[in-house]
């Protein structure tokens, strides 16, 4: 075995993030593929009927639960500690969902296709991206502090004397200068809070 084969928070969190999104998208395309075909037969010289019944049509929540999956690999990117084993959870029942949804596909009577299989093994993709990050998701690096919003700027107490309830302050440009009112906007003030 290789010495520091140990893989890194930020590799973890990437092969989540991939495997996630893979799974999400194998299942989008296995869902409006046939999954079943019915024959009806019809009386002679017309030929039988073939009909091809995609997952979507046969489970109409199929593709939903793969875009949540999609979705999923975004949101564990975006979140951090709690949030994301949240999201962890979520993928987990979505993972879980297209697993039963491509079994019972396989189980129908008739002749199925493998997109069946193909939904299932996407499944077991997503439930295992998010299993991970429910169990390992603390650990792994946020965004950096540049993609959070700021903490908002805290506003004093109204003037109880003047009875005005914006804070003291430079006076706001006059309206009719919009010039002006954008580089009160660009300071941080509110030229509606007059």
């Amino acid at each position: 075995m290789v010495r520091g084969s140990r893989v890194s928070p930020r590799r973890q969190l990437a092969l989540v993030v991939v495997g996630c999104a893979a799974g999400g998208v194998l299942a989008l395309v296995a869902a409006g593929r046939p999954w079943e075909v019915v024959i009806t037969p019809r009386p002679a010289p017309l030929p039988d009927l073939r009909t091809e019944r995609t997952g979507a049509d046969l489970w109409p929540w199929l593709p939903a639960l793969a875009w949540v999956a999609v979705a999923g690999a975004g949101a564990l990117l975006a979140t951090r500690a709690v949030a994301r084993q949240a999201v962890g959870g979520l993928l987990v029942l979505a993972g879980g969902g297209l697993v039963l949804a491509g079994a019972v596909g396989l189980g129908r009577e008739g002749p199925v296709t493998g997109w069946p299989a193909l939904a299932g093994l996407a499944g077991l993709a997503v439930a295992g991206a998010g299993l991970t990050a429910g169990l390992r998701g603390r650990r792994w690096p946020a965004l950096a502090p540049r993609y959070q919003r700021p903490a908002p700027a805290r506003r004093p107490a109204p003037d109880r004397q003047s009875g005005r309830d914006r804070p003291p302050g430079p006076d706001l440009p006059p309206p009719d200068r919009p010039d002006l009112l954008w580089d009160a906007l660009d300071r941080g003030e509110d030229p509606t809070a007059r």
